[in-house]
């Protein structure tokens, strides 16, 4: 009974460990495209500038990140697959209280989900996209 104890003692201490770990650096990319997007936006609650920014994907397929091509602000995604395998980068927005709102990102047959579910709850959108270059 004492082992049974501890070895679930054990697991729920590595699972408690894997669980708080931060997502992995991006340091192996397999693909990177700049977006030109023409309008401050918002993502996660934080404001960004209209300007260019890189959308990279790392090797394994599981990660995007967005990030100014000055360096500023960056943010990772786990990614999804969607059936639509077209080699583009398309970044949706939703218009939400005459603010642009990102919603995904697409980056060939990889798809983050869906980015602004609080914003969705409450209000009529409108989608916009932006493809990459």
């Amino acid at each position: 009974m004492q082992s049974k104890l501890s070895a679930l003692v054990l697991a729920s201490a590595v699972m408690a460990v894997t669980a708080m770990s931060p997502i992995p650096a991006m340091a192996s990319v397999t693909g990177a495209t700049t977006v030109n997007v023409p309008f401050n936006f918002t993502v996660q609650g934080k404001s960004l500038p209209a300007g260019q920014y890189l959308v990279q994907r790392d090797s394994s397929g599981s990660f995007l990140r967005l990030q100014g091509k000055d360096g500023g602000k960056s943010f990772v995604w786990i990614t999804g697959v969607t059936a639509n395998g077209e080699n583009r980068v398309i970044l949706r927005f939703d218009d939400v209280n005459q603010t642009r709102v990102l919603n995904s990102i697409q980056y060939g047959p990889l798809l983050t989900p869906t980015l602004d579910k609080k914003e969705r709850k409450t209000e009529n959108l409108t989608p916009l996209d932006v493809v990459g270059e």
